[in-house]
């Protein structure tokens, strides 16, 4: 099982989640390229400090969002999304050269991550943009989600990720935030979820109802308060449990 987390979000004299922390429990690494968050020197300062852990990188690309954190609903046309999926994993690629590691996967952030789980049209787009960069660069997506087939139709390999920290509909969709309960901030009730689901492959959504998720990475955001001390609960309780913690891509390559 991979755990990954979203990194690289501070910006300028905004520090956002403790990226350091958070690279000492992760096996992936989400970073940031700009336009939801993050700035240059910190993206690189971020890249730096995963591969000196051996932690696997993938580009976090989102809207052209920096005051809504990339949370807003946006509808570009076509010709712009591509050219901004391309821009913003184009800008990681260079930066992560220069920090001596490479970018592996693309996981979209936000409202771009909520989109394309079902809009076609927008994740046609995403996936035309990795296919024109790198067709060997590895797509992550809401496990369940429509998207995940369309990528593999037009060859792109996937991974489907669960959340630690989110609520789940009985659909197996994520509870919008604007919604209580949206988010779970208790590190033992995060960390016991996580462990139920590996074991059984449902998770208990917010209506108490059991949904079943099939997924290869966990993730715990990193800009959510505690974000560090949930991500340690979780991995402490899988490996307590014999749960084997590697990026997932090396799953892929074997």
């Amino acid at each position: 099982m991979d755990l990954n987390s979203d990194l690289g979000e501070s910006f300028g004299a905004w520090t956002m989640g403790d990226d350091a922390s958070m690279l000492d429990i992760v096996t992936s690494a989400n970073v940031a390229c700009g336009f939801h968050a993050g700035d240059p020197a910190g993206i690189l300062d971020t890249l730096r400090a995963a591969a000196a852990r051996g932690v696997v990188v993938g580009a976090h690309v989102g809207y052209p969002d920096l005051v809504g954190f990339g949370r807003r609903a946006l509808d570009p046309s076509s010709r712009e999304l591509v050219a901004d999926v391309i821009y913003q994993i184009g800008a990681l690629q260079g930066l992560a050269a220069a920090a001596g590691v490479r970018v592996r996967y693309v996981k979209p952030h936000g409202a771009l991550y909520n989109t394309i789980a079902h809009d076609e049209r927008q994740a046609a787009d995403v996936i035309t943009a990795l296919l024109a960069l790198d067709p060997g660069l590895v797509l992550m997506g809401l496990a369940g989600s429509p998207l995940l087939a369309w990528a593999r139709a037009r060859g792109l390999r996937v991974v489907a990720e669960a959340f630690a920290d989110r609520a789940y509909t009985p659909q197996g969709a994520l509870v919008s935030r604007r919604e209580a309960g949206a988010v779970l901030h208790d590190p033992d009730q995060v960390a016991d979820r996580m462990l139920d689901w590996v074991r059984t492959g449902e998770l208990t959504a917010i209506d108490g109802s059991r949904v079943r998720l099939q997924a290869d990475s966990i993730c715990v955001h990193g800009d959510s308060p505690g974000a560090v001390g949930l991500a340690r609960a979780v991995r402490a309780r899988l490996d307590g449990a014999g749960v084997t913690l590697r990026p997932f891509v090396e799953a892929l390559d074997d």
